[in-house]
């Protein structure tokens, strides 16, 4: 039988001097062998384990049910956020209203970045959005995550350099293994039609693509938000808004001046 992972996560009731230890020989009794432990948020521990007999993860919840020292919270196949929290700590933080929309702060590059890579590793038509003002990071933590994921990036639209507006792809560019990373101000504001021509290819394509700038990019064009399969958000600090106010006025700018803008 093949083994077969489990996330574990437990909120300390009591915290007495050899609590883990005590989870961990139970764990050891049962034939579940333990391959992460980590603390993931004030008073949490969340374990990734690995068994072969779903049976044991079965014993195991029902001895849990009866201890006073810790709380169970949850006991399940891993999610992509369990093993990042796991990995990293703590738990990206996902709007309460909106399940598809992940938020983040500069400080925690390495998670977002983790957390794309991740998202890109998986096969298929992938469309995330990602929001933010200028020089928060968005470019450079797309293509970091694209090296983890060993993904080539292909820029459709960007001002990361200098202005980037592709209007063709040469025929391997097309290839599903690669990623496409637009820039929504950029295309919606200085593109023509054989630009947006070739959006419409590469939105046909079984794979990944990245925009950046999603809330103008649906304003002009006959994408909704719905389209997206993943929002993100990456902020200076927690309380700031992001705004297009700064692109509205400079809405009127030479391309020159656009690309000094860093959207």
């Amino acid at each position: 039988m093949e083994k077969k992972e489990w996330y574990f996560e437990y909120e300390i009731q009591n915290n007495r001097p050899g609590l883990l230890g005590d989870i961990s020989s139970l764990l050891g009794m049962l034939s579940i062998n333990i391959v992460t432990i980590n603390g993931v948020d004030q008073g949490r521990r969340g374990l990734l384990l690995l068994t072969k007999d779903s049976r044991n993860i079965e014993r195991f919840e029902s001895i849990l049910r009866t201890m006073d020292t810790i709380k169970l919270i949850k006991l399940r196949e891993p999610k992509l956020r369990d093993r990042l929290a796991v990995r990293h700590g703590r738990y990206i933080q996902r709007d309460a209203d909106d399940k598809k929309t992940f938020r983040f702060v500069r400080n925690e590059l390495g998670l977002l970045v983790d957390f794309m890579a991740e998202l890109f590793k998986q096969e298929g038509h992938k469309l995330i959005g990602i929001r933010g003002m200028p020089r928060v990071g968005k470019t450079e933590s797309i293509v970091a995550a694209s090296v983890c994921a060993n993904k080539r990036w292909l820029f459709v639209s960007s001002t990361l350099l200098k202005q980037t507006i592709r209007s063709q792809l040469i025929e391997d560019e097309y290839s599903e293994d690669n990623l496409f990373i637009l820039d929504g101000i950029v295309s919606t504001r200085r593109a023509n039609e054989r630009h947006w021509q070739l959006v419409r290819e590469i939105m046909r394509l079984n794979s990944v693509k990245v925009v950046e700038h999603p809330d103008v990019f649906v304003q002009n064009t006959e994408y909704t938000m719905d389209d997206f399969d993943y929002i993100i958000e990456l902020r200076n600090n927690p309380d700031e808004e992001i705004t297009y106010e700064v692109v509205e006025q400079n809405n009127q700018f030479s391309s020159s001046d656009f690309g000094s803008f860093d959207f």
